[in-house]
């Protein structure tokens, strides 16, 4: 068991950690939760001992392996499967299926084991620097945001293997459907102290805001008595015959502890500036391909229509493409065949990770947005500054200094200010926090234009999206639905007991009625009053899933996630149903 206790850090005037104290008992998997800033990598880097505090205890275990998966790519070795052995245990060298096995799981190919590491991209590089702490087998396990760079299929693989995990581990995550899938606990760094509970981060929070409102009242109830206690001592002190009450209700007023209102936390407050759109259609692409210079075509034979009102994710695995076409949509690229036809009066806002690097580094926040938006006005500068929490001189931080997450929002910033009827937004919860992750949902949900996504983000796929580009082993498609509705229907390749088509297998007691059909002579009427009967209960089945679609949204929103599991557990019933149905479909209209 680890313990902290009364730990203290502070930069400055920016305090950290104040009194904080926790524990990490057997076999505990904790989700690490708080705002961007609030200390999460630093608390890894004093369990490592990479940093240490000024107050406070940190107690280990001897023998205890900690292993922290970490950001900074440094490799040695000439061929992946050599690097990823590296983080083999002491004595334990020889068990290189164990580097094997996760390296497959984390997508690398049996040919990529014998590659240079270095010619991968940054995210397969990440998934090596994961491969090799794991292998390591540590008692506990630190993982700082590991899926910003995984795709849905690794990250889907990971959460099993982190199921099976049989040791401890600690997970700093903006993606609030992996975190509580995996972990038994959520501990949150909140107004510089610690707390942990058992179950969710729904729960978590729920219990502190429960908490701050029933301090407030308790405050609030407090002040109003030591108000009227120094208005008595004020009025009656003078007086010989109350000065003995008033003399008591002076030592009672001593006794009191003042209790401090609570700061006030700030969010990000995400609200996009929309531009009116009077068409219906907002573009549409047409039989597009595109291949970059001396590679294979990336994109081929790929059409694409997108109304004003739509919301599409686009997913698949990482190297497929993605980026490439919200780039291709976008005019940054353009095709090498087909077509893409925006409509005059569209307006983007786009947001990319690499577009962080084409922010000018010698010019201040608040410089950065007024030269690229053509803003002038100072106060709406500054109104979007504080929005992106970078209030007061905040917003006249050089660009230069900045973290990923502050260049993100900085970003998020230049849209805000800049009209559009379409966003187009390539991986943008990759440096937000859970709370700014839900305001940029619900931003979304509050635009009333066309939105364009890039995710793995499985609550930002099952808050927003009710269309589907999919990128697969076998090109692309698009699927009409939402993102439920893909897994239930389609599912993931490559996954463990997943097919490409899902389909409910066929009872011995349907095998007998079909054949007993084929013997049987039945009457037309009889068969279109049975497809008539099914078309009606499919009907309700589509109502009672749309519905339960607009649920999920409102609960995504609130963050209940008791709720979600249950309508989530409904919807997949129904959809088994609805495929019953559609079978029977099938098996009815055969006889016409």
């Amino acid at each position: 068991m680890i313990t902290v206790n009364k730990l203290n850090l502070a930069y400055g005037e920016q305090v950290l950690f104040k009194e904080a104290s926790f524990n990490v008992n057997s076999r505990e998997r904790i989700g690490l939760v708080g705002r961007n800033g609030s200390g999460k990598t630093t608390l890894f880097n004093l369990l490592c001992n990479k940093q240490t505090a000024p107050n406070g205890v940190i107690s280990v275990p001897k023998n205890y392996r900690i292993g922290y998966v970490q950001q900074h790519l440094a490799f040695t070795c000439s061929t992946v499967i050599e690097e990823g052995c590296l983080g083999l245990p002491v004595g334990h060298e020889e068990d290189v299926w164990k580097v094997e096995k996760i390296l497959f799981g984390l997508g690398f190919s049996y040919e990529d084991l014998y590659s240079d590491p270095k010619i991968f991209s940054g995210g397969y590089q990440v998934r090596l620097n994961l491969a090799k702490v794991l292998v390591s087998e540590p008692n506990l396990l630190l993982l700082d945001e590991p899926t910003n760079y995984l795709d849905i299929v690794s990250i889907r693989w990971m959460e099993r293997f982190l199921l099976s995990w049989p040791n401890e581990l600690i997970i700093i995550t903006h993606d609030r459907t992996f975190m509580d899938s995996i972990t038994t606990h959520t501990m949150i760094i909140h107004r510089q102290r610690m707390k942990k509970n058992e179950g969710g981060t729904a729960k978590l929070y729920e219990q502190i805001a429960l908490e701050e409102e029933t301090f407030e009242r308790t405050r609030a109830k407090d002040e109003k008595q030591r108000k009227e206690m120094e208005e008595f001592i004020a009025r009656f002190k003078a007086k010989a015959s109350l000065a003995g009450m008033a003399q008591s209700r002076v030592k009672a007023l001593n006794r009191m502890t003042e209790l401090s209102k609570l700061d006030k936390i700030r969010n990000l407050e995400f609200s996009f500036t929309e531009a009116d759109f009077p068409a219906k259609v907002v573009l549409n692409a047409e039989n597009v391909s595109f291949a970059y210079p001396g590679k294979d075509k990336l994109i081929e034979h790929f059409s694409l229509t997108i109304a004003k009102e739509d919301r599409v994710c686009i997913i698949g695995k990482n190297g497929k493409g993605k980026t490439t076409l919200l780039k291709l949509l976008s005019g940054e690229l353009k095709p090498t065949a087909g077509e893409i036809t925006r409509h005059p009066g569209l307006k983007m806002g786009v947001f990319g990770q690499t577009n962080i690097d084409r922010l000018h580094s010698s010019k201040t926040i608040e410089a950065e947005l007024m030269a690229s938006t053509g803003e002038t006005n100072p106060k709406i500068i500054r109104s979007v500054c504080g929005a992106m929490m970078f209030s007061g001189d905040l917003a006249t931080k050089s660009i230069k200094v900045l973290s990923g997450g502050e260049k993100s929002r900085v970003l998020l910033g230049k849209i805000l200010l800049t009209p559009s009827n379409f966003l187009l937004l390539d991986e943008p919860t990759n440096h937000l926090d859970m709370d700014s992750c839900d305001s940029l949902i619900e931003a979304i949900n509050d635009f009333s234009g066309a939105v364009l996504v890039v995710t793995h983000n499985e609550l930002f796929l099952n808050s927003i999206a009710n269309r589907l580009v999919v990128f697969s082993e076998d090109g692309i498609e698009v699927f009409e639905g939402t993102y439920q509705e893909f897994l239930d229907t389609v599912g993931w390749q490559n996954e463990i007991g997943v097919s490409k088509k899902k389909k409910k297998p066929e009872k011995e007691a349907d095998k007998q009625i079909v054949e007993s059909n084929k013997e049987k002579k039945v009457s037309s009427k009889a068969v279109q009053n049975e497809i008539k009967k099914i078309e009606q209960r499919i009907e309700l089945l589509e109502k009672e899933i749309a519905d339960n679609n607009q649920k999920i949204a409102e609960a995504s929103v609130i963050n209940n996630a008791k709720v979600l599991a249950e309508l989530s557990k409904e919807n997949h019933d129904f959809q088994i149903k609805l495929e019953e149905q559609y079978s029977m479909l099938e098996k009815e209209m055969e006889k016409i």
